[in-house]
């Protein structure tokens, strides 16, 4: 089977129970092909936790949310050793970020000190608890969540973990006839009850293993390079994109060649991602801001139109 047939199975089967957002459910797909973690920032009722659950049900996966709050403790997130009196020995109780896909509900309603408790799960895909060092399951993924208009009560993401998340994405709301299919559906049992596996761990793995094989030619690391570099000169970033982002910047592209049949990226795939993979790390410079002269995407696309692209006789 191939990523491209793997990804319509994939996309199929969600399709079941979120509507009329294919595209969106291909930019997730190719994240955790990708091998990375992400950020959903939306307004209520937008289809964010079903999305989550579908895709762990869709892969045979083990699903798991937190709800963060203000008083959630890091040992709520990673797990806690805790004194077993019958053995009278210590013993690891696992924590919810030990599954397959990791819902992070409301993650900006947590402390730092809590939020930070992610830090190491996302890029190492690992724990550490009182100094001992655990592995979490193949393949893990966070999905997190926000509100991008209730900010009371909330604790702004700093951008250690902003730039751990691979993509960055809105569903934004289905359209007329997606949620006339919506209503339809909604009975006694929510439709994601009778969601049926399509695939296991084990065979998404592989599937991963196939996306880092496409290739990137010297001259499309070039373009992301240069992408990189302009981000960190351009007068309207006050911060621009770390090789944590640029790597992201690559796999996102390895992905959405594979879905879309290659073998190879080209810069068009590079252009596609970039709006989801590098508009969350920039920070732009408060004049800019204050003017509103344009949203992070729309720099990230000025920005884009300076770099020059690489062609075949490069």
């Amino acid at each position: 089977m191939t990523v491209q047939e793997y990804a319509a199975k994939l996309r199929e089967n969600i399709s079941k129970v979120i509507k009329g957002k294919d595209e969106a459910v291909d930019i997730v797909i190719m994240a955790i092909l990708a091998g990375g973690n992400i950020l959903l920032e939306d307004f209520p009722g937008t289809g964010k936790t079903v999305l989550a659950k579908a895709f762990a049900k869709s892969i045979s996966g083990k699903f798991n949310r937190i709800q963060f709050t203000p008083d959630l403790l890091p040992s709520d997130v990673t797990g806690i050793h805790f004194f077993d009196m019958k053995n009278q020995e210590f013993v690891f109780r696992e924590g919810p970020i030990f599954a397959n896909i990791l819902l992070a509900d409301e993650i900006n309603r947590a402390t730092p000190r809590t939020q930070s408790a992610l830090l190491e799960c996302m890029e190492e895909k690992q724990a550490t608890v009182d100094g001992v060092r655990f592995g979490l399951p193949k393949p893990f993924t966070v999905i997190a969540t926000q509100n991008p208009i209730e900010t009371q009560g909330t604790y702004p993401l700093p951008e250690a973990q902003l730039d751990r998340f691979m993509i960055k994405l809105s569903l934004g709301y289905a359209d007329r006839q997606s949620e006339i299919e919506v209503l339809e559906n909604v009975k006694a049992a929510h439709p994601i009850d009778s969601l049926s596996p399509v695939t296991d761990a084990a065979e998404m793995i592989e599937m991963s293993n196939a996306v880092d094989t496409v290739a990137v030619n010297e001259a499309v690391r070039g373009y992301i390079a240069d992408i990189g570099a302009a981000s960190r000169t351009s007068s309207d970033i006050k911060l621009g994109l770390s090789t944590r982002g640029l790597i992201s910047i690559k796999k996102m592209a390895q992905a959405r060649a594979a879905l879309r049949g290659r073998e190879y990226v080209t810069p068009d795939d590079v252009k596609y991602v970039l709006p989801y993979t590098a508009a969350h790390r920039i920070i732009c410079r408060s004049a800019i801001m204050r003017d509103n002269s344009g949203s992070k995407a729309e720099i990230i696309k000025r920005l884009t139109e300076q770099v020059p692209v690489p062609t075949e006789s490069i």
